[in-house]
C-alpha cells in the first residue's frame, strides 16, 4: 500500500491536469496526478497504428487559441500549416460533387442569400453572448428552450441552407443530433471560437498542427512533473470535508490532499464514490451532461492522390455518411493521409454493421468526394472514441435542453476542497486543448487564492 500526502491531489492526466499540476508545483504547492489510463494525454492520444502515425485524438491549433499557443511556444514544439491548396469540394442535394474555392460552397444564389444573411444575424446574436456566462444573456432562457433545428427552420424553409448552417455546430463540433440541443448550446460552441463565421472556417477552426502530434503538450508538462505522475490510477473513492480530500486509487494508493481537481470529462465523475455525497445540485447538474460521438476516420494513401487533381482535400456535405474531411498528412510525409468524420445519428447506425461493412460504406462516401482512389487506402483506423471506457464520446460533454441556462453557473464553482477542470467547463476555447489549458489554469489560481498562496 502506497499512502502519499500532497498539497493537491489532481485527477485526470490530460491537457487540463498536467496545466494545473504544473501551475500549482511552480507556486510552490506539492501535487499528485492520478490518472486512470496507462498514458498521459485523456483525448490526446498520438499512436503508430501499421507503420502510420495517427493523431487518434484532438489535432487542430487555431488562430484564436491563444493558451494553447502559448504552451506550445513555452514547450518548444514546432507547428505546420494544414495543406489547402487547390480546390474544395461540395457535395449537394442532388448528390453531384461541385469544386470551389473561397469561403462560399456552390450553392443556388438564393440559398446563398439566406445562409449569409442567417449568418449575419447568428454573429449579431454570438457577439451578445459572454462564453465565459452564456446563462446570463437576457434571452438565455428563451434560447434555451428551442432546439438549434427549430431556430433554424423558423428563419427559413430552404433546406439546403438550413442543413449547411445546423451542421456547423451539429455534426461537426457538438457532434449530436441538431433536434438534441438548443440554440444557446450552439450559440455558446460559437462564442468560444469567437464568432459563427469563425467556426464554420475550416481554414480558421483546423488552421495549424504540431510536429510529431498534439499528444506532445500533456506529454511534455507531464514529464516535468515526473514521479508525481500515477498511472494505471483511476480514483475509486474520494473523501472531502473541510479538512481536506482523501483519495482512494487502484493499486492501494492513496493521496491525502488539502484540494483535489477533478480534470476529466464530467460524464465520468459517477464513477468516483464521493464520501459524503456530492451536494444535490451537482447530481443534477451532471445528470445534464452528455457526450456526442463522433468516428474520426484515418484513410492513409502512398501518395496524396488528390493534390494531383488540383484538390485541397476539404470536403464537406451535409447529405454524405463522412460531412466533412481534410487533408490530413503528417508533416514531411511522403503519403498522403485524409481524415474524415461521421457524428451522431450516422455514426451510431454504422456500428450496428460489421466491421468491413462500416469501412465500406465510409470509403464509399470519400470517393464521392475524392474519387474512386479513395477507396484503397494502405491504412485504414477508426478512433472509436465512444469504447473508450475513460471518456465515452467525442468531443466533449454538452448540455441537454434547457440545461446549460439552468446549471451553467455551477459548472465550475468549487465544492468544499473540490474544484474542476477540463475543455467540457470551457468558455473560449470549449471542447478544445486550448479550453482544457484555460481550465487547467484557472483552477490552480482558484486553488491559489484560496490557499492563500
Amino acid at each position: 500500500m502506497t499512502d502519499i500526502t500532497r498539497d493537491v491531489v489532481i485527477i485526470g492526466a490530460g491537457a487540463a491536469g498536467t496545466t494545473a499540476a504544473n501551475q500549482l508545483r511552480k507556486a510552490g504547492l506539492t501535487v499528485a496526478v492520478l490518472e486512470a489510463r496507462d498514458r498521459v494525454g485523456g483525448r490526446l492520444w498520438t499512436d503508430v497504428i501499421e507503420g502510420a502515425m495517427l493523431e487518434i485524438g484532438g489535432q487542430w491549433v487555431s488562430p484564436d487559441q491563444d493558451a494553447l499557443k502559448e504552451t506550445i511556444e513555452e514547450l518548444g514544439l514546432e507547428t505546420f500549416s494544414r495543406y489547402r491548396e487547390g480546390d474544395s469540394v461540395y457535395v449537394g442535394p442532388d448528390g453531384q460533387l461541385h469544386r470551389f474555392t473561397g469561403e462560399m460552397f456552390p450553392v443556388s444564389a438564393e440559398t446563398e442569400a439566406v445562409i449569409a444573411e442567417i449568418t449575419e444575424r447568428l454573429d449579431a446574436m454570438v457577439a451578445e453572448i459572454d462564453p465565459d456566462k452564456p446563462w446570463e444573456h437576457p434571452n438565455a432562457q428563451e434560447w434555451d428552450s428551442v432546439t438549434w433545428d427549430a431556430w433554424l427552420r423558423a428563419q427559413t424553409d430552404d433546406d439546403e441552407a438550413v442543413r449547411n448552417l445546423a451542421f456547423a455546430t451539429g455534426s461537426a463540433m457538438l457532434t449530436k443530433p441538431t433536434h438534441t440541443f438548443s440554440l444557446l448550446q450552439s450559440l455558446l460552441m460559437a462564442a468560444s471560437a469567437g464568432s459563427y463565421s469563425n467556426l464554420v472556417d475550416a481554414d480558421f477552426i483546423l488552421d495549424k498542427r504540431v510536429v510529431g502530434g498534439l499528444q506532445q503538450v500533456p506529454q511534455a508538462l507531464a514529464a516535468r512533473l515526473g514521479d508525481d505522475v500515477f498511472l494505471n490510477s483511476p480514483v475509486r473513492f474520494l473523501e472531502w470535508g473541510d479538512e481536506g480530500v482523501v483519495a482512494h486509487a487502484d493499486g492501494d494508493l492513496t493521496v491525502r490532499a488539502r484540494y483535489a481537481i477533478l480534470a476529466h470529462a464530467p460524464v465520468l465523475y459517477d464513477r468516483i464514490s464521493f464520501v459524503p455525497s456530492l451536494p444535490r445540485r451537482q447530481h443534477q447538474l451532471h445528470q445534464h451532461l452528455s457526450m456526442g460521438f463522433v468516428i474520426k476516420v484515418h484513410a492513409v494513401y502512398d501518395r496524396p492522390f488528390w493534390r494531383e487533381q488540383g484538390l485541397s482535400g476539404t470536403a464537406f456535405s451535409p447529405y454524405e455518411l463522412s460531412h466533412e474531411a481534410y487533408d490530413n498528412t503528417n508533416h514531411g510525409d511522403e503519403r498522403g493521409t485524409l481524415v474524415g468524420f461521421v457524428s451522431d445519428q450516422n455514426a451510431d447506425d454504422l456500428f450496428t454493421l460489421s466491421a468491413e461493412e462500416r469501412k465500406e460504406r465510409i470509403l464509399e462516401s470519400l470517393s464521392h468526394y475524392y474519387g474512386p482512389e479513395a477507396k484503397n487506402p494502405v491504412v485504414y483506423y477508426e478512433s472509436d472514441w465512444g469504447t473508450e471506457e475513460w471518456t465515452r464520446g467525442a468531443y466533449a460533454a454538452s448540455f441537454d435542453m434547457g440545461g446549460l441556462h439552468r446549471y451553467g453557473a455551477d459548472l465550475r464553482a468549487a465544492v468544499g476542497p473540490i474544484h474542476f477542470a477540463c475543455s467540457d467547463m470551457a468558455g473560449a476555447g470549449y471542447q478544445h486543448v486550448d479550453g482544457a489549458i484555460r481550465m487547467g489554469r484557472l483552477a490552480a489560481a482558484n486553488i491559489l487564492a484560496a490557499d492563500g498562496s
